[in-house]
């Protein structure tokens, strides 16, 4: 299928959803499209068990579209980049502990966690998957989507320094959870997770998280440079873009962290030191309603695509049974890996009350995980773990999405 119909479809469903979802469903526009998508992928396999042609053009559109390069290696960056502009930077910077702490320690510990218990829980299933497999899986669901997370939080109304916390924690533990997950892909990789030294793997994981946020600085800071010497609010806005694409060639060709860099770089260009001396007030209009367009563009079709994936799982009880498990023991992982540093930072912060649960009801997972779980090899239990991963997906978005306004004005009086 040419690639020019295969854009011109999804980007038709996304406005058809869309148009649905914002006329008569009026839900957030990630879970809106979510829900949308995975009514129509039903209604096409009830149709398919009369007919198939339909079921066949979808499924076809799917298998042809290479979910993990278009999403990690195109998509991810213009979003992130989007989403950083838009963050507020003064917010950011108080909490800038423990959002850190959050994205790295919190990552780690959720990896850990989530990996052990599902490698117990498989046992109990009859399924015999290695504990670095496990591990793989823990990787890949923990970091909460940047994505979904901005998406919902614009109309929940979340206090400001809770919000910071929720979306910085987004923003850079998902940069964060893509190197652990390339750092632990690379030990499974290897011989019964053997061949790969300790040296290789400390030095893996520092080039890609430091490299990154070494090349977002440098990016931002020359885009700051570039937008300074000039007033121009087309050519600004084309600067904009041509950070975010030659950002993303660079940490490809020298295996730096792509979404780490992007997140830097755009927390530099959309902070408001740096918006008050480079752009005029019609250049940073123009760029804020160009970065918001293709934030809404690529998340509308990320969503329909998100859907749409049901159609390509190999469902089978015991994978569905290991995905229900997998809910819970996300859930606890998280609150768990959230509890040490709440606990180190709160009352110099002054936390807003029951932040850990918020926190752990609104990391919201998306298509970043699905993306890392495509890569996986059949050795590493792809079918299984695909299929978990999507049900904690469609889960996170359509039930904490949707009952999280509820719980943040129930827990904050």
């Amino acid at each position: 299928m040419d690639y020019f119909v295969i854009i011109t479809t999804l980007v038709f469903l996304s406005a058809v959803f869309g148009y649905i979802n914002v006329r008569f469903l009026k839900m957030p526009n990630t879970i809106g499209l979510m829900f949308i998508t995975l009514v129509f992928t039903l209604v096409v396999l009830a149709i398919g068990t009369i007919d198939k042609t339909l079921l066949l053009a979808e499924r076809k559109l799917i298998t042809e579209i290479d979910f993990e390069t278009v999403l990690l290696d195109i998509m991810l960056s213009f979003m992130l980049f989007a989403g950083a502009l838009h963050t507020n930077f003064e917010q950011l910077r108080i909490q800038r502990w423990p959002v850190f702490v959050f994205a790295t320690v919190g990552t780690l510990l959720s990896t850990f966690f989530i990996g052990g218990l599902m490698y117990g829980v498989l046992m109990l299933l009859g399924l015999d998957v290695d504990l670095i497999y496990c591990l793989l899986f823990g990787a890949l669901i923990s970091p909460t989507d940047p994505i979904a997370v901005l998406g919902i939080l614009k109309k929940v109304g979340v206090p400001k320094d809770l919000e910071a916390k929720i979306v910085g924690e987004s923003l850079f533990n998902d940069g964060v959870g893509v190197v652990v997950f390339l750092t632990i892909f690379q030990i499974a990789s290897a011989t019964g997770g053997g061949g790969v030294e300790v040296s290789e793997v400390i030095e893996l994981f520092v080039r890609e998280v430091l490299g990154g946020v070494v090349l977002g600085l440098l990016l931002g800071y020359l885009t700051y440079r570039l937008m300074k010497s000039i007033d121009d609010y087309d050519v600004e806005v084309i600067i904009t873009l041509s950070t975010v694409m030659v950002g993303t060639v660079i940490a490809q060709e020298f295996h730096l962290s792509a979404p780490l860099a992007m997140v830097t770089a755009g927390l530099v260009v959309g902070n408001d030191t740096v918006r008050g001396s480079a752009m005029s007030e019609i250049t940073e209009n123009y760029v804020d309603k160009f970065w918001e367009l293709v934030d809404i563009l690529l998340n509308t079709i990320l969503f329909v695509l998100i859907g749409m994936e049901m159609l390509v799982l190999e469902f089978q009880w015991t994978y569905i049974f290991a995905g229900l498990l997998a809910i819970p023991i996300a859930l606890i992982s998280r609150y768990v890996s959230l509890y040490g540093p709440i606990s180190m930072f709160e009352k110099r912060l002054d936390f807003v009350p029951k932040t850990d649960k918020i926190m752990t009801w609104g990391g919201l997972r998306g298509g970043i995980s699905i993306a890392l779980a495509l890569s996986l090899s059949s050795e590493m239990h792809r079918e299984l773990f695909l299929v978990i991963t999507y049900m904690l997906v469609v889960f996170s978005i359509l039930v904490q999405g949707l009952t999280l306004s509820s719980l943040v004005k129930r827990l904050i009086k």
